[in-house]
């Protein structure tokens, strides 16, 4: 493992039964980093984050988080160890308030910085502030999905997974999240960002990787895959 390093995947392969989806990924990530993974509909975006989360089985490799291996750990015990998953559609519980959805996240806690850290998300989220008694599912998308990151946020995480934040919404939304996103990161959460608007992710993010058919095509500082003739004609059109 690379010294210093948050995060750091070596050759993993993970799928869904006999299917492997992802092919001997090495991926890595430092303290304070925000990382952007990005790549076509298919290429195992999302597995990679669900591998990494303990939800998708490993068939090989390793993962580290910090000093500590998380490779075969269940969900719940690498949510503890500071990697929180915030994953693609919200995955909220529509019927329950979104205060109780966002206490939700700090369920294993047992410090007395709970409400301090609720009233540090609604900082970050004030849109939220007047809407905490209301059923999740009946905000709007946006809303929706600044609940999903407030509620992984309660955690406490060291590193914070996000995947496709900008699903579903208006521009101006994802131009929302997204400096929330960033702010995030400013304020020392590192994040490995999924997102399928390459030009949003590569812009806030200080590296990237590509992932096609499964295997990590590419890498870089954001700012070169920006510039990267194969990246521009895959991905952004030009």
């Amino acid at each position: 493992m690379t010294v210093g390093s948050l995060l750091q995947v070596d050759k993993l392969t993970a799928g869904f039964g006999l299917t492997p989806v992802l092919f001997d990924v090495d991926l890595e990530l430092q303290p304070g980093e925000l990382v952007a993974v990005i790549g076509a509909n298919g290429a195992g975006k999302s597995t990679l984050l669900g591998a990494l989360s303990g939800l998708v089985r490993l068939e090989r490799g390793s993962v580290h988080f910090g000093d500590r291996r998380i490779s075969g750990l269940r969900p719940e015990m690498i949510v503890a160890s500071g990697l929180v998953h915030v994953p693609q559609g919200r995955r909220l519980f529509s019927t329950m308030t979104v205060q109780r959805n966002l206490l939700l996240g700090a369920y294993r806690r047992r410090d007395g910085r709970v409400q301090q850290d609720l009233q540090r998300i609604l900082q970050y989220f004030p849109a939220l502030a007047d809407k905490l008694d209301r059923d999740a599912g009946t905000l709007s998308g946006g809303e929706q999905q600044m609940v999903a990151i407030g509620r992984g946020l309660m955690a406490r995480p060291r590193l914070l997974m996000i995947d496709e934040p900008s699903l579903g919404l208006a521009p101006k939304v994802v131009d929302r999240v997204m400096e929330i996103v960033k702010t995030i990161n400013q304020d020392g959460t590192a994040v490995l960002l999924v997102e399928q608007d390459v030009v949003l992710a590569l812009e806030i993010a200080n590296r990237g990787y590509v992932l096609e058919n499964g295997r990590i095509a590419m890498s870089g500082a954001a700012a070169d895959l920006r510039r990267d003739p194969a990246v521009r004609k895959a991905y952004l059109g030009v």
